[in-house]
């Protein structure tokens, strides 16, 4: 079993330092695993650390899904030879959409979530009575390789409801949960007091200054080991700003010193991978904000790579920094051999990945229409959630009043980007948070609004809000009643019709080629002369392109491609009409 005090972890009594890199199964392909968690071994890594996003796993009320990656990940790991550490949430931040909550929930609840109200709890119970037998019985004490189970995520950034905490713990224990849990929060005191829980491990998540942190750490918790559960070595981007990266070798030296410290750590991350489909969260600026050269809005939607400048990039491919922290590692393992052993003798080679497929143009052949659902008619405009949408696209209808002049046009709650059209004639470009441009509109005019949802805000006050327009339309001071909604899920599309030849004219819709290939490999695809929308590959979601996005390509992982013809498509959104898909180097 594992215990621990404050000079460190023993494992069935031999001291174990655990040095762990973060690598979610739900951002990396799962015929990648194995190379992953190989490559983790190779940087000299003895621990996976991974989050569980729950709205992943259960994306409408009782409806659970894809349980089995989670134990199908884990069982991999063991077979690298590495242990493991669950983070099951609830909450989860991690740049995932709504902080991994389901917004189903956040809708129904509000700011009750993350706090001791019976309704919450009750759909937290529910999930973890659906997830946990899965981590229970991969427990180290049960013959597997789970050592350590974390309750809640960085509380202290959020609450302060300890009773909360106190019936997660409780829950975990009840359903079979017996390695240690802990806590992470960042090194201060009001988010350590706010955060932790009275008799479990409390760990601490910075990117600088190891010794200033773990001072505070030991003040608050003098009888625990010191672990740095989050080292932020890289960081995340958002639409609009440049790519986020480290200095290899300053990421490197303070490594070293949370080793020297003799901390355990967790990488965050280790690899980061890719927001497949619509999972990307968001962040939003505390008011008053103050705009930069870089951002526009207050609302800052995550990109599609989780590249995260992280020691392996974002298709597995080791970096300068991952050569730096396996040399640093192996310094700490040479002095320390029984704290940094590996549960195996086996040897820590790096795996050969696919190689990237050449540079090429895949011209766009045929072009459908957006197939929306069924009408649905309302008094207010629904929101995504009032129509049973995680993601996707809804076009709102309404009829201005006849007999009135020309008056300003307002659309209030927008969440996130919409394009107006007025007696079917393209007018303004809508975005959360962005002051835009009067639009003025005569009496009887029918104005379409076609609304797409981004990344739920995913860190600080939650935006329990929901999607779509999430207060109202107004013609001057008057809100427009009687509101007509058509829907498209982006995660399951209907029949497409592709009866004609790809349209040149610019405006939202579908387009589609063929990438034939003799071997398959990884690729990264741009749309030149697209402005924004999402792209598949063979019916598979890769995510959403934009130009105002850092990367300009979206990773395109082998095992998604075939031998042969392989159908690419793109949703254009804005005014552009893109003719080619190209496959580029990055």
């Amino acid at each position: 079993m594992l215990t621990h005090d404050s000079a460190g972890f023993r494992l069935d009594g031999r001291p174990l330092r655990i040095l762990s890199g973060a690598l979610h199964y739900f951002r990396t392909h799962p015929q990648q695993w194995p190379a992953r968690l190989a490559s983790l071994r190779a940087m000299g890594l003895n621990t996976v650390e991974t989050y569980v996003p729950w709205n992943l796993h259960e994306p409408r009320p009782g409806a659970f899904e894809r349980l089995d990656a989670l134990a199908g990940f884990l069982d991999e790991a063991a077979r690298q030879g590495l242990w493991a550490i669950v983070r099951p949430g609830p909450y989860i931040c991690a740049e995932w959409d709504n902080g991994g909550l389901p917004g189903w929930l956040t809708t129904r609840v509000g700011r009750r979530a993350r706090t001791s109200d019976p309704a919450y709890l009750a759909a937290v119970d529910g999930y973890f009575d659906a997830l946990l037998p899965a981590v229970a019985e991969r427990q180290h004490d049960r013959g597997g390789n789970v050592l350590l189970v974390q309750v809640e995520n960085e509380y202290g950034s959020y609450g302060s409801d300890a009773a909360y905490l106190r019936h997660l713990a409780d829950g975990l224990r009840r359903r079979g949960v017996t390695v240690p849990l802990f806590t992470s929060d960042g090194p201060e005191d009001h988010l350590l007091t706010g955060g932790t829980v009275p008799g479990l491990l409390a760990t601490v998540n910075f990117g600088s200054d190891p010794e200033g942190a773990f001072g505070v750490l030991r003040r608050h918790r003098p009888q625990d080991p010191l672990f740095c559960m989050e080292y932020w070595n890289g960081w995340f981007d958002h639409l609009g700003e440049p790519h986020h990266t480290r200095d290899a070798a300053d990421a490197a030296d303070t490594l070293r010193r949370i080793l020297a410290a003799g901390a355990s750590v967790n990488l965050y991350l280790a690899h980061g991978g890719t927001n497949f489909g619509t999972t990307a969260g968001a962040n939003h600026a505390d008011p008053p904000f103050n705009s930069t050269r870089w951002t526009h809005s207050p609302y800052q939607p995550v990109t599609t790579s989780y590249d995260y400048d992280a020691p392996l990039d974002e298709r597995g491919a080791p970096t300068r920094k991952f050569e730096l922290f396996r040399s640093v590692l192996a310094e700490f393992a040479a002095g320390h051999p029984d704290e940094a052993r590996h549960r195996d003798d086996r040897t820590n080679e790096l795996p050969v990945l696919p190689a990237v497929l050449a540079p090429r143009t895949v011209e766009l052949t045929d072009s459908a229409p957006i197939p929306f659902g069924p009408p649905a008619d309302s008094p207010v405009p629904p929101t995504f959630e009032d129509l049973g949408l995680v993601h996707g696209l809804v076009r709102y209808t309404f009829r201005v009043p006849a007999g009135r002049p020309e008056l300003p046009l307002t659309v209030e709650g927008l969440r996130d980007r919409a394009t107006l059209w007025v007696d079917g004639r393209r007018t303004a470009e809508l975005e959360r948070g962005v002051a835009a441009e009067p639009v003025t509109v005569p009496g009887g005019a029918v104005a379409e609004l076609l609304v797409e949802s981004l990344g739920r805000v995913n860190y600080g006050p939650l935006d329990a809000a929901g999607k779509g327009i999430t207060t109202g339309v107004r013609h001057e001071r008057q809100y427009l009643h009687g509101c007509r909604a058509e829907a498209l899920d982006l995660n399951q599309l209907p029949a497409l019709d592709f009866g004609h030849q790809h349209s040149t004219a610019p405006g939202p819709g579908f387009a589609r080629g063929v990438l034939t290939l003799t071997e398959t490999g990884d690729a990264f695809l741009a749309v030149p002369g697209g402005h924004h929308g999402y792209l598949w590959v063979n019916g598979f979601l890769l995510g959403r392109y934009d130009t105002r996005a850092p990367l300009a390509t979206l990773y395109c992982p082998q095992p998604l491609l075939a031998p042969g013809a392989n159908e690419l498509l793109l949703l254009e959104l804005g005014d552009a009409a893109p003719r080619s898909v190209e496959l580029r180097r990055r």
